[in-house]
């Protein structure tokens, strides 16, 4: 996952950007980027880390213009690297375009190979930078046809702020796997991932951008464009957005992700007949369907584990020993709440096994006399295509494991995930979703080989 946000506005950005980049902080913590206008020319600023460490005051007072983009990532295709920093920035007929992806692409290497061959050479290896290459090559003056000829070559999943000196876009894939806002503050117009980042400047949320819609702003007015007319036959937006990606604030497709997660959490918990004491919640994302889970079984929920604010999200770690680290570094079990109790624990989702592990083995040390885990979403058991991290199906314990052994495994008493019907239930009919990771179901094909992905 990433987060996009770009704004248009006639007064100076910088700080607007660096705040709407802090508040989806969440959705990447790799490297972050900035790019701003500034009298006909593209000004940016990227790195590696955080966006308070990379943007200081100094920083920011260099970049100034009405009208900026901005990124956070965090590494799916192309290796966690400076080079694939993004916005990426480049010039094509006497003009600067800048562009920030949001998303996976399922031929970003058949592609690659094709542009190869025409003599273009890459900077990086992420797919971000072919899609710039492919709309460079079609961009004749008009930013529309060439993205609609752009989206006629890219496949997957793909939320884009694109930038030129004159003009911004907001564009979203044909099936809108991945979220995108429009928002307004007076006479700005912002686009942004989620909510956050338009609510922290003061801005209303306006709508989301609709799969394979074209949004431009130009000369304070927005036009808006469709590269399919079909758009709303094949919707299909990224329920795991919903899961654990998305802040609890977000609205995303007409689905509110804190309403979504409490009634997971309380579907979850109507069959449930399991005896305990108390429910506790693995923090952060697993609170709203520790919740739900209360509110149905009568259960007090009470914070059996302690969070370092300070620490990252340990899913979106690159590798796999940054992640148990993080992990150990992150949560501490609150003795005193847990010693000798019988434990309903709540998460969000188990996609390797390994956070879920070391959190029970924690809260055995801890003195809990029984652990009970609750997944508030159905098992991960196919790979993600779309910008989820889930390459390989081997590193996904539900897709070798039957329910047993993931049980035994990780280490609880007892192991109950939601099933794909309560999941779609919790979302109460508002849209339709891509669910490929739990049922194998793609709605595009990956055309690219397993080997040539690098995540």
């Amino acid at each position: 996952m990433c987060g996009v946000v770009g704004i248009y506005s006639n007064k100076n950005i910088s700080k607007e950007l660096y705040y709407s980049l802090y508040s989806m902080q969440h959705r990447g913590q790799e490297s972050c980027g900035m790019a701003i206008v500034d009298k006909k020319h593209i000004n940016y600023k990227k790195d590696m880390g955080l966006v308070g460490d990379v943007f200081k005051e100094e920083e920011l007072s260099k970049l100034k213009g009405n009208m900026g983009i901005g990124h956070v990532r965090y590494s799916t295709a192309g290796g966690s690297h400076l080079a694939n920093c993004q916005p990426l920035v480049g010039s094509c007929r006497k003009r600067e375009i800048a562009l920030a992806h949001n998303g996976n692409l399922v031929n970003a290497n058949y592609l690659r190979d094709m542009l190869e061959e025409d003599g273009y050479m890459f900077q990086a290896n992420s797919d971000t930078e072919v899609i710039l290459y492919i709309l460079a090559r079609y961009y004749k003056g008009d930013i529309v046809e060439s993205l609609k000829i752009t989206m006629d070559y890219i496949k997957g999943a793909y939320s884009l702020v694109i930038m030129s000196e004159d003009e911004l876009v907001g564009v979203r894939d044909p099936h809108g796997f991945r979220p995108l806002k429009l928002g307004k503050k007076d006479d700005e117009f912002i686009f942004a991932s989620e909510d956050c980042a338009i609510d922290i400047l003061g801005g209303e949320v306006i709508r989301d951008v609709e799969p394979g819609e074209i949004i431009v702003i130009k000369n304070g007015e927005m036009k808006s464009y469709f590269y399919s007319e079909n758009y709303k036959e094949v919707k299909k937006s990224c329920i795991f957005e919903h899961i654990y990606f998305a802040r609890n604030d977000a609205n995303i497709d007409n689905v509110n992700v804190y309403d979504f997660r409490i009634k997971c959490g309380e579907i979850l918990a109507k069959n449930d007949d399991i005896k305990a004491d108390i429910v506790v919640p693995v923090p952060d994302s697993g609170w709203a369907g520790a919740i739900g889970y209360s509110n149905e079984s009568k259960l007090p929920v009470s914070e059996g584990l302690v969070k370092n604010r300070y620490v990252g999200r340990t899913f979106i770690k690159p590798t796999q020993e940054e992640r148990e680290i993080g992990v150990k570094i992150k949560l501490n079990p609150l003795t005193s709440v847990v010693k000798g109790k019988s434990v309903v624990l709540v998460d969000d989702s188990v996609v390797r096994g390994t956070t879920s592990k070391l959190i029970i083995q924690s809260l055995r040390e801890a003195g809990a006399s029984e652990i009970h885990l609750r997944i508030t979403s159905p098992p991960v058991k196919f790979s993600c295509y779309y910008g989820i991290d889930t390459p390989n199906r081997s590193k996904l314990i539900a897709s070798q494991n039957s329910l047993e052994e993931i049980r035994e495994y990780i280490g609880c008493d007892t192991l109950e995930f939601l099933d794909i019907d309560g999941m779609i239930e919790a979302t109460q009919g508002k849209s339709t979703f891509c669910k490929a990771c739990f049922d194998g179901n793609y709605p595009v094909k990956k055309i690219d080989k397993e080997e040539l992905l690098s995540c």
